[in-house]
Order: C-alpha cells, then structure tokens, then sequence
C-alpha cells in the first residue's frame, strides 16, 4: 500500500517584505559609508581683527584683483601670465609671490599701491607703517582648471608665509614656525592675511 505523502505547511511569507524593510533600515543606521573627504588644504584665515571684508570700503588702490581665465591665464592689473614658468618668475618677468609682498609692503609708499598707515605694535616691533586696508580678490571663470586655481592659490599664500618669516627673523632671530603663539599673533597683525576668495563667473579666455 502506497504511502501518502504528507502536505507541509505553506509558510506564511506576508510579513517577510516588512522584515526586510526593517533590516534595511537598520543597515542604513549602523553601517558607517565612506564620504568625501574633500581636499587637504587650509582656507585663508579671515582677517586678523575679526572685520567683515564686506563692511570695509576698499579704494582702488587697496585692492588687487588676481583673475585666472578659462585658459588658465593669470591676469593681475596690466600683468599677464599666461603659464607657470611666468608665474613663478623664470622668465624674466616678476613673478606673482613678489607682485603681491611689493603690493602688501609698499615699501616706496607709492600711490599705486595700498595706503599706509602708522601703528604701534609694541616691543619688540614698536612702530610700523602697515598697509592694514589691503585686499587680494582672487577671482576665476567657471572653466578655469583647478590645478590652475590652485597653483595661484598657493603662491598668495606663500607671499604672506614669507613676509611673515622674513618678520619672524628680523624681530625674533628665528623662523615664523618656532614662534610662540603669543609672538605669531604680532606678527601676523603686522601682515594680516587678507584674500577674497570670489565666486567663480564666465569670463572667457580674452585678455
């Protein structure tokens, strides 16, 4: 006699879309994602005595404006660089490290160039003629390549680096990076760090 086959019991599966949904969710909750960390670099600092830039009155002659084209151009005023070697100053021209601590310094007083000012630092500093109301607008088109921008981001940076090392030795007698921070703190008032980083626009490649 043949045996019957016993039936098995159908799983109830009405609640399983639920249980997953739950496992998913909690997943998504646990599970660390890996995000973009975004580049290694330090933003320029805001300016030293906490003032908006945008509440400061700038005169033409206060303000350098640095502008890289969509053919990664560097126009600075009149100044045209129109690749790295320039920039850098090894073709003749002066490169744009030096145009900016010329344009920070004044040290001719011209009227060209930022207006001074006579302030009181203390010891060992005493007194200075600064130019405190400066500005360096950097400026971009939309198709400007990053490692362009970039670059010229550097060398702005690299200005105030080396005027305030330059200080650091001539008032301390050691480099900027062995200061304390109390004496960082002066020198930096003496040259405050003061870019303006703009909003990137279509400027084209026209000089």
């Amino acid at each position: 006699m043949a045996r019957k086959k016993k039936k098995v019991p159908d799983v109830n599966s009405s609640s399983m879309a639920d249980i997953a949904f739950l496992l998913l969710i909690f997943f998504l909750v646990t599970s660390s994602m890996d995000t973009d960390s975004g580049l290694a670099r330090r933003l320029p600092p805001p300016p030293q005595d906490d003032t908006n830039l945008s509440e400061i009155k700038v005169q033409r002659r206060n303000l350098m404006t640095v502008l890289v084209n969509s053919l990664d151009q560097t126009m600075v005023g009149d100044e045209h660089y129109d690749n790295l070697r320039q920039l850098q100053g090894k073709t003749g021209k002066q490169s744009l490290k030096d145009k900016v601590k010329e344009f920070v310094i004044n040290a001719n007083n011209s009227e060209d160039l930022p207006e001074l000012f006579e302030e009181d630092f203390g010891p060992p500093i005493g007194t200075l003629r600064v130019t405190k109301d400066h500005i360096i607008s950097l400026q971009n088109d939309n198709t400007t390549s990053y490692k362009a921008y970039l670059y010229v981001q550097n060398e702005l940076v690299k200005a105030y680096s080396e005027l305030r090392d330059e200080a650091a030795r001539r008032y301390y007698n050691r480099p900027y990076e062995e200061l304390l921070k109390d004496e960082k703190d002066l020198i930096n008032k003496v040259y405050p760090q003061r870019i303006s980083e703009a909003e990137p626009k279509s400027y084209g490649g026209q000089n």
